[in-house]
């Protein structure tokens, strides 16, 4: 709970904004406009606003509103959203060929474009309707015997440490969590903290790409140690993937999991899990008794959300246009701007590491007498601002998470609501 309850000046003021943002929602009174009438954008030149409003035209937000809470759902671009529909549109007039169309551009565009935004082959990847999903399919296919331990460590989302307890309680596995501190430490000590806590019986270890807090794991250094000592690596790149580029050989890596309707802005719905070709025989189906080498069958079977799957496309045209280095150096600019007002406040600490700790979008921080958990809907309610809180790690924070859609003005004003309480 907050130290002190909301000053009268503040509730007026409130009530003020809550007025203006009322009045500014009214605007969004007309239809959207279909994707063919949005203006043209390309890839922006420089890294301010006014480079970048072409790009932010593109999304349905409605006016007055500002989204800062891309790490747990993405908004996607209406080009994105008209796929989507287009898609559904198709199945419902043909359901026969519209159903066999989607799927042939899911398996000859989609997964081959997906692959190789992240350096691997198409039959690596398999589609699943979000890093969850993607997370209990290649811990519940990790081989492993009865007593094997799985080091985890303090700071994985609960989506990527669940299926670990489940199949600690199922099939006897030891899962140890490795205590990693918040902010960061260097790199190299993440490392020794997890090698130090591996024993003969240690037999994968299981980490985040980016923690929840936005703080950047030194992932191919693990795995490479992993590695070295006959460890499966797996890990969870929920928060990673369309922040910045993501190469998952180079990683070194047995598995990946990722959501696709976080940064990459796609359906809501979407994500893969990878396996790397090597690795099948010690990350297998969870579902196929029948499945090979060759033919690993990875993925959840069944009908799938076809049009849904097909819409990815669009997205991928949409980062394609802008390159996911320009979108990390959009989102770390953002970031930036974010810390350097924080830093004049003289009642904020912020907790996000340095560049090479940290990833560009994400930033937590916090507030001396505010509760993180209070500050989700007051800062919506001031400033019509959305967020999210990060009351763990032994941390009271607020999780602000930007995109390259934001702007320094919405910025200003959600650091203006928090001083002004």
């Amino acid at each position: 709970m907050m130290s002190e309850p909301v000053s009268r000046r503040a509730a007026l003021k409130l009530g003020a904004i809550g007025l203006v943002t009322a009045k500014l929602s009214g605007c969004a009174d007309e239809q959207p406009r279909p994707a063919a009438n949005l203006p043209q954008f390309e890839r922006p030149v420089g890294l301010g606003d006014e480079a970048w409003a072409p790009v932010r035209a593109q999304f349905l937000l409605d006016p007055g509103v500002a989204y800062m809470n891309n790490a747990s759902l993405g908004m996607p671009p209406r080009q994105v959203v008209d796929a989507v529909a287009a898609g559904y549109a198709a199945i419902s007039r043909e359901p026969l060929h519209g159903k066999h169309d989607l799927q042939r551009q899911v398996g000859d565009s989609v997964l081959p474009r997906l692959a190789g935004l992240f350096g691997v082959s198409p039959e690596e990847l398999s589609l699943t309707r979000n890093a969850t999903e993607a997370l209990h399919l290649q811990t519940i296919g990790a081989r492993l015997p009865p007593g094997a331990e799985v080091l985890i460590t303090s700071q994985e989302h609960p989506a990527g440490s669940r299926p670990w307890r489940f199949r600690e309680v199922r099939d006897g596995l030891r899962v140890t969590e490795v205590f990693v501190p918040s902010p960061l430490p260097p790199a190299d000590e993440i490392v020794a903290r997890l090698e130090s806590a591996t024993s003969s019986d240690t037999r994968a270890i299981s980490f985040c790409h980016v923690t929840r807090g936005g703080h950047l794991y030194p992932v191919a250094e693990l795995c490479g140690m992993a590695r070295e000592r006959g460890l499966m690596s797996l890990v969870d790149g929920a928060q990673a993937v369309g922040q910045f580029k993501v190469d998952l050989s180079e990683l070194g890596c047995d598995a990946y999991s990722a959501s696709l309707h976080k940064w990459m802005l796609g359906p809501v719905g979407t994500g893969f899990l990878y396996v790397r070709e090597s690795s099948r025989t010690d990350v297998v189906t969870a579902f196929a008794p029948d499945a090979t080498d060759d033919a690993p069958q990875h993925a959840p079977p069944g009908t799938a959300d076809f049009p849904v799957r097909a819409a990815i496309g669009a997205a991928l045209d949409f980062i394609g246009t802008l390159g996911l280095d320009q979108i990390e150096a959009r989102c770390r600019f953002l970031s930036d701007h974010l810390k350097a007002q924080l830093a004049e406040l003289s009642d904020v600490r912020v907790l996000s590491g340095e560049i090479d700790q940290s990833a560009p979008g994400s930033t937590i921080f916090e507030k001396s007498g505010l509760d993180a958990m209070e500050s989700v809907s007051l800062m919506e309610r001031l400033a019509a601002v959305h967020l999210d809180e990060h009351q763990r790690d032994g941390h009271n924070a607020i999780r602000v998470s930007t995109h390259v859609y934001n702007t320094t003005s919405e910025i200003d004003r959600l650091v203006q609501a928090l001083q002004d309480l």
